[in-house]
């Protein structure tokens, strides 16, 4: 059975070694290695990563399988968010399952909380950005709801990439 457990500074280097996973296992057969390394190194490292389970505005969740970690939700609500500060709204900035429990409702179970978890603070509804050649999670915010309103560019080393930015009212 999947338990979801929000995480904590003692998590640290596992939230590290599961970020990196999951980023690299989703997207490193659509980028180049010296984008994918750069980007992993910056964003992943242990001091990024304590900068953003300190901050207040932002939850860190784990889907833990007995006590292996096979993906983690991050979210952010006011200042914290990426683009869209409003009190009203929360970023789902993160959902990511190891490739081998994608399809075991592992994925679900991370969004069903970043729900919850919008509720929770009062929120009217849920963003996110997802990459325009990442159909599989475009597929799954769909199913959920989500309807895309917009465009961003999100950075990977030296490649500009769209993200389309997507809404689910709650």
């Amino acid at each position: 059975m999947i338990r979801v457990r929000k995480i904590s500074l003692a998590d640290l280097e596992k939230l590290q070694d599961i970020s990196s996973k999951t980023f690299m296992e989703t997207f490193e057969s659509l980028n180049t290695k010296e984008n994918m390394d750069n980007y992993v190194r910056k964003s992943f490292n242990l001091q990024q990563l304590e900068s953003e389970l300190n901050n207040y505005y932002s939850e860190f969740y784990f889907a833990e399988l007995d006590t292996q970690v096979v993906g983690y939700l991050k979210i952010n609500f006011g200042t914290a968010q990426t683009e869209i500060k409003e009190n009203k709204g929360m970023e789902i900035e993160r959902i990511y399952v190891l490739n081998s429990y994608q399809k075991k409702r592992v994925g679900q179970l991370l969004f069903e909380k970043a729900i919850s978890s919008a509720k929770e603070k009062g929120c009217n509804y849920v963003w996110l950005g997802v990459w325009e050649k990442n159909t599989k999670a475009q597929h799954f915010y769909k199913k959920n709801g989500f309807v895309e309103f917009d465009q961003h560019i999100f950075v990977l080393g030296n490649d500009k990439q769209t993200d389309l930015m997507m809404k689910l009212e709650i």
